[in-house]
């Protein structure tokens, strides 16, 4: 039995004809028949008699219609007490700069609209250090990009971006056409995160792979920085398509990394679900939601949801 087939059948009643409550209801005749008649048959006897002029109750009817006017009026009762007792406290969130650039708005937008009473803090920084604040506690929940074995986490695998090479057009070397692999790159020079972050170690591994040597020609651990870099023709760089996010990297020129292995995985990350506090947990949820929206309306650049075998929650020990 639904809510919406005793709303149905108190609007049929209340009304006295089927189209008049299809009408108020704002469904066809036919759907809200169908919905009475299953509700009769679940219920083994008929509520409603057909005549001429309309419908009426039956005995059984009368009696069901007035237990479920008395039922309807609870739902609304405990959905009233459920919107006066909002949810509140305070929930802090780490997310790194790429990520926090196709995100962080819409995340926090989305918590306003849900949650208006907690209190949100967003931390943006490099992986290496959110994963390291994860640990001492000072913060709730982080997207992150590797897991940490050592770690009692609650961990959610959530998507794999793809990387692209990313530069000014009239950069020399840099690559054209739909897609490049590492060992296309040539002395095109690099300006990438330094050494114990997660993406350059993420690089690392694939240039290793790819039996590449880069060519460096700059670190930079800040992502808009490095950015205004790369738009000033210093270098080409490596990120996920997130980091085309703001509008000031418009202009710059990319190119997909063909090599399957050059990807990045994202997962959240927080303490453990009997340590996470109600906020935290609904922060979690949220920021799982609006990730996966953003990656289905193609707002994620290069952005790719893991099957859902795939994505369970886990714990690392």
């Amino acid at each position: 039995m639904e809510l919406r087939q005793l709303r149905y059948f108190l609007c049929v009643v209340e009304h006295g004809s089927m189209g008049k409550a299809a009408l108020e209801l704002g469904v066809v005749t036919s759907a809200l028949s169908q919905q009475i008649s299953r509700l009769e048959s679940e219920l083994s006897t008929r509520l409603l008699q057909r005549t001429s002029n309309g419908v009426l109750p039956t005995e059984a009817g009368l009696a069901f219609w007035r237990q479920a006017q008395l039922a309807l009026r609870h739902i609304d009762d405990a959905a009233l007490a459920a919107r006066a007792a909002r949810l509140s406290g305070h929930v802090s969130i780490g997310l790194a700069p790429s990520t926090a650039s196709v995100l962080g708005v819409p995340f926090m937008q989305a918590m306003r609209e849900r949650y208006p009473d907690v209190r949100v803090r967003i931390v943006e920084s490099l992986s290496g250090y959110l994963a390291s604040m994860l640990s001492a506690r000072q913060i709730d929940l982080a997207v992150i990009f590797r897991e940490e074995p050592t770690q009692r986490w609650s961990v959610l695998p959530l998507l794999d971006e793809r990387l692209f090479v990313i530069g000014a057009s009239h950069l020399d070397a840099m690559p054209g056409g739909a897609s490049v692999r590492l060992a296309q790159l040539g002395k095109l020079g690099l300006i990438l995160p330094s050494g114990p972050h997660g993406l350059r170690t993420l690089l690392a591994a694939a240039f290793k792979r790819a039996k590449y040597e880069p060519s460096i020609v700059a670190e930079v651990d800040g992502l808009a920085l490095l950015m205004d870099f790369v738009r000033a023709g210093f270098g080409a760089t490596i990120q996920p398509g997130a980091a085309l996010a703001r509008a000031e990297n418009a202009t710059l020129a990319s190119v997909p990394v063909a090599d399957a292995y050059a990807t990045r995985p994202n997962m959240i990350a927080s303490a453990s679900d009997d340590e996470l506090s109600p906020a935290g947990l609904a922060a979690r949820v949220v920021l799982a939601d609006v990730a996966r929206q953003l990656v289905r309306e193609g707002h994620w650049p290069g952005a790719r949801l893991r099957k859902p075998e795939s994505s369970r929650k886990v714990k690392t020990r």
